[in-house]
């Protein structure tokens, strides 16, 4: 059995990872999705979310953007991350089944040296790629 997390509001891929504030959870078995859940991260941010997920079992992470800092947490967990995807979690969860979810080398969103403003998100500029 896998669990892959991925950031998620509205049936979307969340674009900042450490302001997320739910994961989909996929329990996969033989290749295929046995169980999906909706986990709420109880308002733990950043650097506390690896722990969160390292807790509930991710083995997959599928993120828009992520800072430096939680890919190496992540990395430290053992939780491989599949960063700077956009779109429908569910989808990209079905890529990564089907081995053509590309893994980027850099999805961070700290292009622009500051936070992001209101309103703004990663996705429109596709953050990552």
């Amino acid at each position: 059995m896998m669990r892959i997390a991925v950031t998620y509001e509205n049936g979307m891929i969340f674009q900042h990872f450490g302001k997320t504030s739910q994961f989909k959870l996929y329990d996969v078995d033989n290749g295929k999705v046995v169980n999906e859940q909706v986990a709420d991260t109880l308002g733990a941010g950043h650097g506390a979310l690896a722990g969160f997920l390292k807790s509930v079992g991710a083995d997959v992470l599928i993120c828009g953007g992520i800072g430096g800092g939680a890919q190496a947490a992540l990395n430290e967990a053992g939780i491989t991350l599949y960063g700077g995807n956009t779109g429908f979690a569910d989808d990209a969860v079905a890529a990564y089944l089907a081995n053509t979810l590309v893994q980027n080398a850099s999805p961070t969103c700290d292009h622009h040296g500051q936070e992001h403003g209101e309103g703004h998100s990663c996705g429109e500029h596709k953050c990552g790629e």
